[in-house]
């Protein structure tokens, strides 16, 4: 499809760039068969029917904003770790991890480059080069008697998205993660479940509705614009996910029992779509690997009954798998309602609750 078909008109000043004082706190726009309602996040469990599973993505965001230093000239370097591709250890047993990167510098990178990121040389990095895909490949070495997951998390910085217009503040450090976050390597929150509080959750659990997690490692693409004319064009980023056997059984037990299966995310949808068992209908397999899956209008959704998310970027991947979900012309609708009801934007903005999906060859209407 044309990537203008999912553009509209947001001002600036209706993007979040702080969380609302309390996670649960946030304003949700219910779309449902009867139209659009005005709600609060806090109103969720009322708005779920007893007996469905909610599916939440608990992958863990991790400090990948490394700023440092040039060795040689003392230049500014920034990276932005994505995923590790190898760790071992290395001469006088200092642990070594390997990684593909993104990263910037005062002047352009000249490779092999060594990187300081602190005056006692805890952490070093050399950024040998560009992998396959286009990233960079990096090694990182921790001191001796520490290690690079240790030092990484004192030295980095969280890797907020660049259009909040602000550099990470300690607040960050726990409202940039959800509550049940439990396997480190995101390097962008899976933001829908930032709304969720451990009160929020204790309810849903007291009106009968299920919980259920599954692993997807948020990679930097989520932030990347799209500038193809058409959406077959871009290319996706890799990300990692698993589905665990527990999952899949919550799954098929819901299906058993005819519940809807409620997706906290897009993440949630990627890693059920992609992990969706081709030999029985709405059920999965569990397991791991990466997904590039693109969704766009006319995708046969075959897992995902309902869907809250965030509000997303003009022209992105992101408002196409919304827009395939629930139909592209009653999201743009909902969009235009959000904006002219001055509803907040983004990471740390409001919610949509999409209660239903339309059927693939409506979604494009």
């Amino acid at each position: 499809m044309r990537t203008d078909l999912f553009d509209f008109r947001l001002p600036e000043d209706l993007i979040a760039s702080r969380p609302a004082p309390r996670r649960d706190g946030a304003r949700l726009l219910d779309v449902g068969p009867a139209g659009l309602a005005d709600r609060a996040v806090a109103e969720l469990p009322e708005l779920l029917e007893p007996g469905a599973l909610v599916v939440v993505n608990d992958t863990k965001v991790i400090p990948a904003r490394l700023l440092g230093h040039k060795a040689q000239s003392g230049g500014k370097v920034e990276l932005l770790l994505v995923r590790r591709v190898e760790a071992r250890e290395g001469e006088g047993g200092r642990k070594v991890e390997r990684w593909r990167a993104m990263g910037k510098s005062s002047k352009p990178l000249r490779m092999p480059l060594e990187v300081r990121f602190d005056a006692g040389g805890e952490l070093e990095a050399c950024v040998l080069g560009r992998a396959d895909d286009g990233l960079l490949e990096v090694e990182l070495r921790a001191r001796p008697g520490a290690s690079v997951e240790e030092l990484v998390g004192r030295l980095g910085r969280v890797p907020l998205p660049p259009y909040l217009g602000r550099d990470d503040e300690p607040e960050d450090r726990e409202r940039y993660q959800t509550v049940y976050a439990r396997v480190p390597g995101a390097v962008a929150a899976p933001t829908a479940g930032l709304h969720l509080s451990e009160a929020l959750l204790g309810r849903l659990a007291v009106r009968g509705v299920g919980l259920t997690t599954v692993t997807l490692h948020v990679g930097p693409g989520t932030f990347v614009p799209v500038t193809a004319d058409d959406l077959d064009a871009h290319p996706m980023h890799e990300e990692w996910y698993e589905v665990s056997r527990t999952a899949a059984a919550a799954i098929d037990e819901a299906r058993g029992r005819g519940a809807p299966v409620v997706a906290v995310g897009t993440t949630v949808v990627r890693a059920l779509e992609s992990a969706a068992d081709p030999a029985r209908p709405g059920g999965v397999r569990p397991g791991r690997g990466s997904t590039r899956l693109l969704i766009q209008p006319g995708y046969e959704f075959r897992v995902v009954d309902a869907l809250l998310t965030n509000f997303h970027l003009p022209r992105s991947t992101l408002l196409s798998l919304v827009a395939a979900f629930a139909g592209r012309s009653r999201v743009l609708a909902a969009y235009e309602h959000a904006v002219r009801e001055r509803y907040r934007f983004y990471s740390y903005g409001d919610a949509m609750l999409l209660r239903e999906r339309a059927p693939a060859a409506e979604a494009a209407s």
